[in-house]
């Protein structure tokens, strides 16, 4: 399934050499992220999964900018008594851009002179590593959080130099001119959208037609933006549905999940922010959450993602097309209780007459190594044999 191509100190994602057990065997998972995207990637399809990848947002580095340059002079000229530093990876490139320029060394020393704020553990680590140090970081790594940490100040007559997260946070920034100091501001890198959507709407249609079982997301812009495609082409109703319902969202921290809580989604987010936290959180939920178990006639059956499992009758998992699998998925949480066609033309998408449901039991029986697993109670529907 994998589809398209395919941020400071994280928790490390494991060598490729390591063998690891096949525990997303079956599972199918959407990486909406740019940066970083191979380490998502490979960790779970080294676990088994297949895997679409779909960059809502790129990101572009802004070390040619002119704009940049002449923001890290007027940086260097106005000696900042207080700075503000969101992310590591725009630390990185700011000083990269900065040497480039032949600023690196008078950079240095401007941000020397100045009380440095970070948004977190990250952010931190790369302004330690270009030989600096900082006045604190917010606990919640939220942006806002620091600027109210800078508020506790008194800043009237004050500059400050502000290194943005790819776009400018004019809410923020206001908040910092309202105390009275001169805001300049450092953007080192951009949020871009692809040259197409196309990927991206692959995406959203598999997420609406459940042909996916997790979508991961590592940057609140990048849900913003893949929210928006999906409603600029009419796909938002059904999009949202689908993750309230069948398809669980994974965001890497709060300030990710943010416009997915706005929307209305509840995704589910790893009590430490980082990648390797949301690859376990994926892992472990996928295990408990999405794998459905049964004891049937014929033992016992695995229904994993868009595999069904019969481990006495045969090693190979079956895998099921979309209708077949949502059938299956009812029959297997029904534990073997009888569902009427009624309840399951309500419950099956896309699944809108008696005709197109007899086909898909149909369908189902023959996919399946056990075909009479699926019974057919006269007058009452179906139901699984246990």
């Amino acid at each position: 399934m994998r589809s398209g191509s395919a941020g400071g100190a994280s928790s490390p994602v494991p060598p490729a050499s390591a063998a690891l057990p096949q525990s997303l065997a079956g599972f199918r998972i959407g990486v909406t992220s740019d940066r970083r995207s191979e380490d998502l990637i490979s960790a779970f399809e080294r676990r088994g999964a297949e895997v679409m990848h779909a960059p809502a947002l790129r990101i572009a580095p802004m070390t040619e900018s002119v704009t940049l340059q002449r923001d890290t002079r007027l940086v260097v000229e106005a000696r900042p008594d207080h700075t503000i530093i969101t992310t590591a990876y725009g630390m990185r490139r700011w000083a990269e851009a900065a040497d480039a320029y032949g600023l690196g060394t008078a950079l240095h020393e401007a941000l020397e002179g100045s009380s440095v704020l970070v948004r977190g553990p990250k952010a931190r680590g790369a302004v330690r590593a270009a030989g600096l140090d900082d006045d604190g970081a917010a606990d919640d790594e939220r942006t806002a959080t620091v600027v109210d940490m800078l508020l506790q100040k008194d800043l009237t007559g004050t500059t400050v130099a502000f290194q943005l997260h790819g776009r400018t946070d004019h809410e923020q920034i206001a908040r910092i001119e309202a105390a009275g100091a001169r805001v300049i501001t450092v953007m080192p890198y951009m949020w871009a959208k692809p040259a197409e959507d196309s990927a991206l709407l692959r995406m959203i249609d598999a997420v609406i037609e459940r042909q996916l079982d997790i979508v991961t997301f590592t940057a609140a812009p990048a849900v913003d933006a893949f929210l928006e495609v999906a409603h600029q082409y009419g796909r938002a109703a059904a999009l949202l549905e689908a993750f309230r319902s069948d398809v669980v969202s994974a965001a890497v921290g709060d300030v990710t999940a943010a416009p997915l809580h706005e929307a209305g989604v509840r995704p589910i987010i790893p009590s430490r922010w980082r990648l390797g936290a949301m690859i376990r959180l994926v892992c472990d939920h996928l295990e408990e959450h999405q794998t459905l178990r049964l004891d049937t006639r014929h033992g016992p059956v695995e229904l994993r993602g868009a595999e069904v499992r019969f481990p006495e009758v045969t090693d190979q998992p079956v895998r099921l097309a979309p209708g077949p699998l949502a059938l299956m998925r009812a029959l297997v949480k029904a534990e073997g209780a009888v569902l009427s066609r009624e309840h399951l033309l309500a419950v099956l998408g896309h699944c809108d007459s008696e005709h197109a449901l007899e086909m898909w039991v149909s369908r189902l029986r023959k996919a399946l190594p056990v075909s009479s697993v699926v019974s057919t109670v006269v007058k009452r529907g179906y139901r699984l044999a246990v």
